[in-house]
C-alpha cells in the first residue's frame, strides 16, 4: 500500500514538473517571439549607424541625448520587454545615455499592464502605475546624466561586428538578422529557465519572500525585480491585485523588473563596471520610489 501511495506520489509530482515545463516553455517562446521585431529594429540602426553614420548624424545624436530620458521614459511604458532589451542594445552602441537607459528601464512594466488590464475596475490602477513610473524614470533618467555630467556615454564607432564576419556584408539586413537571432536565442534561454524556476517556487513562496505588510518590502521587492525575466513583473502585479503587496513596494518591484533588458546589457557590453553601476543605481532608485510611496500613503 504505502509503495502505491509512493508511486502514486511520484507520479503526482513528475506530473507538475512536466506542468511547470510546458507552462514556462509557452511564456518563454511568448516573451521571447514579442521581442524580435524591436530587437531586429535596434540592431539594423546600430548596423546602419556603425557603416553610414556621418560626423553631423553622430552631433545631431549629441543633442538630442540630454533630453533622452524623457523619450526613454515613454516609450518604456509600452507593455512589453522587448524594448529594454533594445534600449541595451543601443546603449551598448553609444546611441543613448546611461540615464537613457535607467530611464527605461524604471517605466518599463512588461507584464503588468496585460495583468491589470484583466483585473476588473484595474483602470484607475493602471492609470496610476504608468505616470508614476513614466515621472521616476524621467527624473532618476535625468539625474544620473547630471551625474555623469555627459550626454553620451561611447561613441558611436563601437564596433558591434568586429571578429565575427560580419563587416565583410555588403548589406546591413543579414548581420542585423544573425545579431537579433542570436540575441532570440540567448533570450529564449533566460526566460524558460528563470521562468521554470518560479513555475516550480509557486505565488504563495514568492509572498512570503516579500514579507508581506513589513516595511522593509520595497527592499525585497526590488531585489527580485532584478531577476530578468518578464514573468517576475506578471508575479508582483498579481501579489498588488491580491493585496500582498503595497504600491510602493509593486512599483519598486516593477522599476528593477527590466525584463531580459538586464541580461542582454551584461552579454553586450563589456564594460562590467558599467552594467554593475547601472544595476546598483536602478535598484537605489527603485527602493527610494517604493518608500517614498509607501510614506505618502499611495
Amino acid at each position: 500500500m504505502n509503495i502505491l501511495l509512493a508511486i502514486s506520489d511520484a507520479h503526482e509530482h513528475s506530473g507538475d514538473i512536466w506542468h511547470a515545463i510546458l507552462h514556462a516553455l509557452e511564456h518563454s517562446l511568448l516573451d521571447t517571439l514579442i521581442s524580435i521585431p524591436l530587437l531586429f529594429l535596434a540592431y539594423l540602426l546600430m548596423e546602419f549607424l556603425e557603416r553610414k553614420a556621418s560626423a553631423k548624424m553622430e552631433r545631431t545624436l549629441g543633442k538630442i541625448g540630454p533630453y533622452g530620458p524623457i523619450v526613454g521614459s515613454l516609450l518604456g511604458c509600452v507593455p512589453q520587454c522587448g524594448f529594454s532589451a533594445s534600449a541595451s542594445n543601443l546603449y551598448t552602441a553609444g546611441l543613448i545615455t546611461e540615464g537613457t537607459l535607467i530611464s527605461v528601464f524604471l517605466s518599463t512594466s512588461d507584464e503588468a499592464m496585460i495583468m491589470l488590464f484583466s483585473s476588473p475596475g484595474s483602470a484607475l490602477e493602471i492609470i496610476k502605475l504608468l505616470i508614476t513610473k513614466i515621472i521616476f524614470g524621467i527624473i532618476f533618467g535625468f539625474l544620473l546624466d547630471g551625474i555623469l555630467k555627459a550626454t553620451r556615454t561611447k561613441k558611436v564607432s563601437v564596433e558591434m561586428c568586429k571578429d565575427c564576419g560580419c563587416e565583410e556584408e555588403k548589406s546591413i539586413f543579414l548581420p542585423a538578422l544573425k545579431h537579433t537571432l542570436k540575441m532570440t536565442l540567448f533570450i529564449f534561454v533566460i526566460n524558460l529557465v528563470l521562468g521554470f524556476g518560479m513555475e516550480l517556487l509557486g505565488d504563495d513562496k514568492i509572498s512570503q519572500f516579500l514579507l508581506s505588510d513589513s516595511p522593509f518590502q520595497p527592499f525585497v521587492t526590488a531585489l527580485v525585480g532584478l531577476i530578468p525575466n518578464c514573468a517576475v513583473s506578471a508575479i508582483i502585479t498579481k501579489l498588488y491585485i491580491a493585496g500582498h503587496l503595497s504600491f510602493g513596494s509593486t512599483i519598486a518591484g516593477l522599476s528593477t523588473g527590466a525584463g531580459i533588458g538586464l541580461a542582454v546589457l551584461f552579454k553586450s557590453n563589456p564594460v562590467k563596471k558599467e552594467n554593475l553601476r547601472i544595476v546598483a543605481f536602478l535598484y537605489v532608485s527603485a527602493v527610494l520610489c517604493g518608500i517614498l510611496l509607501n510614506i505618502i500613503g499611495l
